[in-house]
């Protein structure tokens, strides 16, 4: 069981109390194999982006042996080409039910790895890792298109898509300058990945006409900001731009316009993102509002059909927790989640100098 030591400081007034920050990291941890894979839920499926997220989580709650374990996983089931399947039945590795290769999922192993270095200094994991970190950074940057944006996945078949995704590659953006992170830690300079990555935030913050339209999502709205591509002045005009669209007062964020439906995830999400531009108390004032997503036994429900007064769908997954989670430690001041998602310690000044 959870002690009180390590989710005391994931108490925030309004949001979690002592109490209810253990019962929510117990009960990501009872979703957690024993091989250390974490799934949305047990008897669901796993995939490797919220199994991070999952981990960080862990992390930022002082379960820093069980999310080794979940990154002890990547490590062993990763693919030769530096890729994991997008979804595994119940974590099980041997059990992929999608064996496409999404960027996204797989570059945010070097977030994670960063993270939990972060949180306990341990150069030998970092040691373990880095080839893990290394393959998955590759595989990535193999899908990088020639305007810097990053095709969004591998099909089953070897194809390459090279469709880009304005969400995936922000989230890349922030792995790449965590990996970018790990690489100064080891003295091992990649040169190659810092070109990549500033291709790539040059594409975020310039030239949306290069990935595919999904403005209607939420994530599209907040995720340059909240993967750091965006800072300052830039980061304030886009959340202005997105709040009356996205946003609803008292019950969080729409996932996607104009549908009633309001997610935990999505609302986690974009109190980092408030917070990470300075605004705290908007962040705050989210993650209150999402409290009717709480359930009695401290996970989360993934939605909220408000026309209708519905939960939908029925289940509460780790990675909604996860997020909550995230969010509570960054405004409480966790030094591992304030450095990953402030972008503090991460490689600045990447942008390219033309176009």
């Amino acid at each position: 069981m959870t002690s009180p030591e390590r989710t005391e400081k994931l108490v925030l007034p309004g949001v979690l109390t002592a109490a209810q920050a253990r019962s929510t990291v117990e009960g990501i941890l009872a979703g957690q194999r024993a091989d250390g894979a974490i799934p949305w839920f047990r008897g669901h499926h796993l995939d490797p982006w919220d199994h991070v997220e999952a981990a960080m989580a862990l992390d930022a709650a002082g379960e820093h042996d069980r999310a080794e374990a979940a990154y002890r996983w990547l490590a062993t089931h990763q693919l030769p080409d530096g890729s994991w399947y997008a979804a595994y039945a119940d974590g099980d590795a041997a059990a992929p039910t999608d064996r496409t290769r999404e960027t996204n999922f797989c570059a945010y192993a070097a977030v994670g790895v960063w993270h939990h270095y972060l949180a306990t200094g341990d150069d030998t994991f970092v040691d373990r890792m880095w080839p893990t970190v290394v393959a998955a950074v590759e595989f990535v940057l193999r899908l990088q298109q020639p305007g810097g944006q990053i095709g969004w996945k591998r099909d089953a078949d070897g194809t390459a898509c090279t469709e880009a995704l304005l969400t995936g590659s922000s989230s890349v953006y922030q792995a790449l300058r965590c990996a970018l992170a790990l690489a100064e830690r080891r003295e091992e300079p990649q040169p190659d990945w810092e070109l990549a990555a500033g291709w790539l935030g040059h594409a975020i913050r310039r030239h949306p006409e290069r990935f595919l339209d999904k403005s209607r999502y939420s994530m599209d709205w907040y995720y340059p900001v909240l993967g750091g591509a965006l800072r300052g002045p830039a980061a304030k005009e886009r959340i202005e731009e997105g709040w009356d669209r996205f946003v609803v007062p008292g019950l969080g964020v729409r996932c996607v316009t104009p549908n009633p439906w309001v997610t935990g995830g999505e609302s986690a999400e974009l109190a980092l993102a408030l917070w990470a531009t300075g605004e705290s108390d908007h962040a705050l004032d989210i993650l209150r509002w999402m409290q009717h997503l709480r359930a009695d036994d401290g996970m989360y429900w993934t939605g909220y059909v408000f026309e209708d007064e519905a939960i939908w769908p029925d289940e509460r997954t780790t990675w909604t927790a996860a997020a909550l989670l995230l969010a509570v430690a960054a405004l409480g001041g966790d030094d591992a989640t304030v450095q990953v998602f402030g972008g503090d310690g991460l490689p600045h000044g990447l942008e390219p100098d033309c176009c």
